[in-house]
């Protein structure tokens, strides 16, 4: 399935409590938004996403893509 990210919300929290910059968390989520994303359903596209980026989600909304 294809699916298109509509809001996500990372847990960019780090062990040491340094957080990357503004910046850099806008453009991770601009990245996520932007892009379609195959995954069998919605726990295997949160683990696509985990793997791509490196970071853990907090919160996703998304929407499956018809194959029409």
């Amino acid at each position: 399935m294809k699916f298109q990210v509509t809001a996500i919300e990372f847990d960019f929290e780090m062990v040491n409590e340094e957080y990357p910059t503004e910046d850099y968390q806008k453009e991770v989520t601009d990245n996520t938004i932007a892009s379609i994303w195959e995954a069998d359903d919605e726990e295997d596209l949160v683990n696509e996403i985990t793997d791509a980026y490196g970071w853990c989600i907090k919160s996703i909304d998304c929407s499956a893509l018809s194959t029409l």
